[in-house]
């Protein structure tokens, strides 16, 4: 959930259940309003929503988690909520997924969808995923809001310890803007359904199924990243040579994170310094001759020092990701090495355009 300590009341509702009990059987999003900054009315809404939705599945309110985006210091419209929420559960249905990922949209222009499956034996895993975000994306656990569900039969304490590394290498390396969300989730859930021989410790069938949470967890955060609000192409930021994969992270989202460095790609201008700069701040020592930097196919820098590169090329090269299918051919690369060590990550975000600004400064007007 949000590192923010403004919190939705949704956020508060579901740390305190899960506490007492790790496990859900149902979760309900309500989109239009964060319910944050709302105090003790806001919690109260919250509390009506599981207890709503209790009784219409006839399961006890404790197994019923909750998310809400929208604008804050807007409570839940309860008439609505509660008039729909019967004919929500008629609805109910396995091919949903798309309708859902749709339903929570807000300033996304794509609603953002993943579904995969893999043998374990001679019995299909499934695990599917949906999300959304666009703008406030600089999460520091999850993102905005994300929901996984698998039918792998896994005990809980591992499967929390997968989502939080699969966390920490896809939603926790992606930013838009710089901003933190108050209603950060990432709920996922794993039934058992798919009746394979339960998944208890580690071993070979854990780094299977956790590489296919990790698969559709980087695949949902690209996915977040690409739609930031006014973007025209992703970026990818790749780190190597640091100390550890810890200290490339930093630097990575650094980097991508980086408003000079995200205006520059914007402009279609190959600016090697403002990467160079945003590599220096991120707060991760390392020598300044062992620094390279690349951009697609163009080395700019080397051993500290930059190079002679063709800059109309490298435009032409931020003109064509603009331009590109999306999340295939849309790609900007950024490739930094700050040394020799075994430290590697990546991170992801989007160009800076004069669009942001327009999305943004209208928002609840």
């Amino acid at each position: 959930f949000t590192t923010s300590t403004v919190r939705a009341a949704c956020v508060d509702y579901c740390r305190t259940r899960l506490q007492t009990k790790p496990s859900a059987k149902a979760i309900l999003c309500n989109a239009g309003q964060a319910n944050a900054a709302t105090g003790e009315p806001g919690l109260a809404d919250a509390l009506e929503c599981a207890k709503l939705l209790g009784e219409a599945l006839n399961i006890p309110p404790e197994s019923i988690l909750l998310a809400s985006t929208g604008v804050i210091g807007q409570r839940i419209k309860m008439e609505p909520l509660r008039a729909g929420i019967p004919a929500l559960v008629a609805a109910a249905s396995s091919t949903g997924s798309d309708a859902a990922a749709k339903a929570i949209c807000t300033t996304d222009l794509v609603p953002k969808t993943i579904a995969l499956e893999t043998m374990f034996g001679d019995r299909p895993v499934r695990i599917g995923g949906i999300c959304k975000g666009s703008g406030m994306i600089h999460p520091n656990m999850a993102t905005m809001l994300a929901f996984v569900t698998c039918d792998a039969a896994v005990s809980s304490h591992l499967w929390q310890e997968m989502l939080s590394r699969a966390a920490n290498r896809s939603f926790n390396q992606i930013t838009v803007d710089g901003d933190t969300s108050t209603n950060d989730s990432l709920i996922a859930l794993a039934n058992g359904q798919s009746r394979t021989p339960a998944i208890t410790e580690k071993g070979p069938e854990a780094d299977k199924l956790e590489a296919m949470l990790t698969e559709v967890c980087v695949h949902l955060a690209k996915a977040i990243a690409r739609d930031g609000e006014g973007a025209t192409c992703l970026v990818e930021v790749q780190v190597s040579g640091a100390s550890d994969e810890v200290s490339a992270s930093k630097i990575a989202k650094t980097i991508v994170g980086s408003s000079l460095v995200k205006a520059a790609i914007f402009g279609r201008d190959p600016n090697w310094g403002r990467i160079a700069a945003a590599a220096g701040r991120a707060g991760v020592p390392f020598e300044q001759e062992n620094l390279r930097i690349q951009l697609g196919d163009f080395l700019m820098m080397e051993n500290g020092q930059p190079l002679p590169f063709d800059k109309s090329a490298a435009s032409n090269y931020l003109k064509a990701a603009a331009a590109g299918e999306y999340l295939k051919e849309d790609t900007v690369l950024i490739q930094v090495s700050v040394g020799n060590g075994a430290g590697f990550a990546k991170a992801w975000g989007c160009d800076l355009s004069y669009d942001y600004v327009k999305i943004n400064a209208e928002y609840t007007t």
